[in-house]
């Protein structure tokens, strides 16, 4: 889960704006085509970012939390997503796609091991990445932890998160009939794949502008509206996946199969006031799994961009160079 840019950025904690020194179409197969970049230094640190949402995209802004003089820094758009193409198409688009897509960008890019750096629900995907290929993983780094499982859903689409958020709440829910708000995400999943395009938009824009809403602590809860094609891609490839349970065997799969990375070192860093991805998750996380270092940061919510988060996510990576160099 992620929301679109937009929010004041940290900026005197982030690196200067990095150029990518390759950018690519990638074909990954079952009629999907990703975008890959990579910037920093060639022959530094392999590093790779996995975005939110599922739909978010990457963006020039997540370069920067690393020295691009140490780091190797690769970014791709997930299928459906951002450059990636078909865009919004949910087609062959599932977790296990993804995670064979970062085992293509690995082999292709000659990259033995990496570091694997995710939020929300790149955090998911980073962990889900690692615990199926521990071996190429050296260390994560995850930020808002999302465990893609059905009580997280249900505090974010079920109200729980309302309670504190009543007057974006409302907005998002009274686009549904009274008869259908028992189940917010298959209400929305009905509007996102009608077919009528015009439709299509209206729900998906619905659907971020929520989202968005609640991503910064210092939200007012008046989420901006995003272009249209970004908020359909982006709303039909989460809502897809929510619907089909992140496409693993069993709710509590993360933590079920937690134990295959117990030997990598991880840092987690989490928003004291996250009201997407509550503090919980990240708890647990931490506490099933001996390598982690839970950071709780006190007056921060979900975004990225918060000036906690980005702090403590640079002084991680910082920290991550010098213990490797």
């Amino acid at each position: 889960m992620d929301k679109f840019t937009g929010q004041k950025r940290a900026v005197q904690y982030l690196s200067p704006p990095l150029d990518p020194f390759d950018q690519r179409m990638m074909e990954v197969g079952d009629g999907h085509v990703i975008y890959v970049e990579q910037s920093g230094n060639p022959d530094g640190i392999p590093v790779i970012v996995l975005h939110g949402g599922p739909g978010g995209g990457c963006s020039p802004a997540m370069r920067r939390y690393f020295d691009p003089s140490v780091y190797r820094v690769v970014l791709f758009d997930q299928r459906g997503c951002g450059k990636s193409r078909p865009h919004a198409s949910v087609k062959n688009n599932t977790t296990w796609h993804l995670v064979a897509d970062i085992e293509h960008i690995r082999e292709t890019l000659e990259i033995e091991q990496f570091i694997v750096f995710g939020g929300s629900w790149g955090a998911t995907l980073a962990l889900i990445y690692a615990i199926s290929h521990p071996e190429r993983v050296s260390h994560l780094v995850l930020r808002g932890v999302f465990l893609s499982t059905q009580a997280e859903l249900d505090w974010f689409y079920g109200g729980g998160a309302g309670q504190f958020w009543p007057e974006p709440w409302a907005r998002f829910r009274d686009m549904i009939p009274v008869e259908e708000r028992g189940d917010m995400i298959t209400a929305y999943y009905k509007r996102l794949f009608s077919g009528d395009l015009r439709e299509e938009i209206k729900y998906a824009q619905a659907w971020s502008v929520w989202e968005n809403a609640l991503a910064s602590v210092y939200s007012n809860g008046q989420g901006g509206e995003p272009p249209g094609d970004y908020a359909r891609a982006f709303a039909r490839l989460e809502n897809h996946y929510f619907v089909n349970g992140g496409f693993l065997e069993e709710d509590g799969w993360i933590l079920n199969n937690v134990d295959r990375i117990s030997h990598i070192p991880g840092v987690i860093v989490q928003g004291r006031y996250d009201m997407i991805c509550p503090p919980q998750r990240a708890w647990e996380l931490a506490q099933a799994w001996p390598e982690a270092d839970l950071r709780m940061i006190r007056n921060a919510g979900h975004a990225l961009s918060e000036p906690g988060i980005s702090a403590e996510l640079v002084a991680a990576m910082d920290r991550i160079a010098s213990q490797i160099e």
